[in-house]
């Protein structure tokens, strides 16, 4: 009984395959140029992200060192330095006052010291200079 099953299954397991291949057949006869032209976007695709993750790759960062002699050099004192840290994280200001357990318009009035101390007249271009003279990571 088992060989007759093991028969049959395989008998309708080749007829499936044969089938199959048919489909395949006719597929690959009407569709050849999209396949083909598929075939060419994958290899270029992943082309593509190889040589992306290569030439994009980044050396492992050391550890943020804050510019304590720009810091100094500046007069940024540690609070306007707390409020442009909670700038670069995009708080708003009634944010950082409720962080900070201060007044709305005393973080406005520490805002405006820190753009005339880092000579800028927006908020990115405050933490951007910062950034590039090390002050905030």
């Amino acid at each position: 009984m088992t060989r007759i099953v093991i028969f049959y299954a395989l008998a309708l397991a080749g007829g499936a395959l044969a089938l199959q291949w048919l489909q395949y057949q006719f597929f690959a006869r009407v569709f050849a140029v999209e396949i083909y032209v598929a075939l060419i976007a994958l290899g270029f695709a992943g082309l593509g992200v190889w040589a992306g993750m290569r030439l994009a790759r980044r050396a492992p960062s050391a550890a943020f060192v804050k510019n304590t002699a720009a810091l100094a050099s500046l007069g940024v004192t540690q609070r306007e330095l707390q409020v442009l840290e909670l700038l670069a994280a995009g708080k708003a200001n009634k944010e950082i006052a409720q962080a900070l357990g201060v007044s709305p318009n005393t973080i406005k009035s520490q805002v405006a010291s820190l753009y005339q101390k880092l000579e800028v007249q927006r908020r990115t271009q405050a933490i951007q200079k910062a950034r590039e003279l090390a002050l905030i990571p």
